[in-house]
């Protein structure tokens, strides 16, 4: 027993290990250096790269979102505006174009006149008229005796025989179209004139000479509100009369509307007469509102 002799060379078999080890070593080496190779070149999916750190991961993930959003903008809705250039005559007397907002709104009497409705809100205009009497020595001062208002269109607004303050002493019937019994029953100034204010308040006024009109009426109306046919040049020269010149009503109704008004010995109607002011407006309603615009831009 007691020549019994223990010889464990621990030497030898780490050597072998190393030895059995060393070409698995080589081998893992070349595949770690290829895989690095191949992952510069881009050739590894996610899964074979999966030896990419996550900061790196969350950096793409955050660069695709931004190119994403850059070639997908987000889009909103908007609601174009509707913008009208002024006419060749218009840039060459200011020099430059305006740009007006428009709401079109479409017109039964379009198609009588010719003219399209581009005005900001076509509800908003009336055309009136009025009717006047003597009063006073001699009926040379003016009172209001009838009073008619339209709409764009035509329709009758307002249409009454209103009863003078004073004492009548010349109805003027040749060119007024006013009997005394008209006047029997007719509606009290103040009342009428309260009427009135109420209807053309905050509207555009369209009327030939309107001025006196307002006169009788005792009312200012503001000027920016009022279109008078006998002052608009644009007018004129369609119908061939000096633009500087004002021209009646009547010869402005023959000559573009081709209709005759004001005939006879009974006198002019109010209604009549403020239908074709407003007809005659509509030819140029667009040309002279751009012109207006531009005016105001300056």
């Amino acid at each position: 027993m007691a020549g019994i002799t223990l010889n464990l060379n621990f030497n030898d078999h780490g050597h072998n290990e190393r030895q059995e080890k060393g070409p698995g070593n080589s081998r893992h080496k070349q595949f770690v250096q290829r895989r690095r190779y191949l992952a510069r070149r881009g050739f590894l999916n996610k899964k074979q790269n999966s030896g990419s750190s996550q900061k790196e991961v969350n950096k793409r993930k955050k660069k695709e979102r931004s190119q994403a959003s850059a070639v997908f903008p987000e889009f909103t809705t908007r609601h174009p505006e509707l913008s009208i250039n002024p006419s060749s005559s218009m840039q060459a007397h200011h020099g430059n174009s305006v740009t007006i907002k428009e709401f079109t709104v479409p017109s039964k009497s379009t198609s009588e006149t010719g003219s399209s409705s581009v005005l900001q809100n076509p509800m908003k205009y009336v055309a009136l008229d009025c009717e006047m009497v003597g009063t006073g020595p001699k009926g040379h001062c003016s009172e209001l005796a009838r009073c008619s208002i339209v709409s764009y269109d035509g329709d009758v607004i307002y249409d009454q025989f209103i009863k003078p303050v004073n004492p009548v002493t010349d109805l003027r019937t040749r060119w007024s179209g006013i009997k005394w019994r008209d006047l029997h029953k007719a509606t009290p100034f103040k009342q009428a004139q309260g009427e009135i204010l109420k209807i053309i308040n905050g509207k555009v006024v369209v009327g030939h000479a309107v001025q006196n009109d307002l006169n009788v009426l005792h009312y200012s109306h503001p000027v920016h509100l009022l279109r008078d046919t006998s002052r608009i040049p644009i007018l004129n020269q369609k119908a061939g009369l000096p633009e500087n010149q004002p021209a009646s009503l009547k010869t402005l109704t023959k000559l573009l509307l081709n209709r005759e008004i004001q005939t006879g010995k009974k006198g002019h109607s109010s209604v009549e007469d403020a239908k074709a002011t407003m007809e005659l407006y509509k030819i140029v309603a667009m040309e002279w509102e751009r012109i207006l615009a531009s005016r105001t831009a300056f």
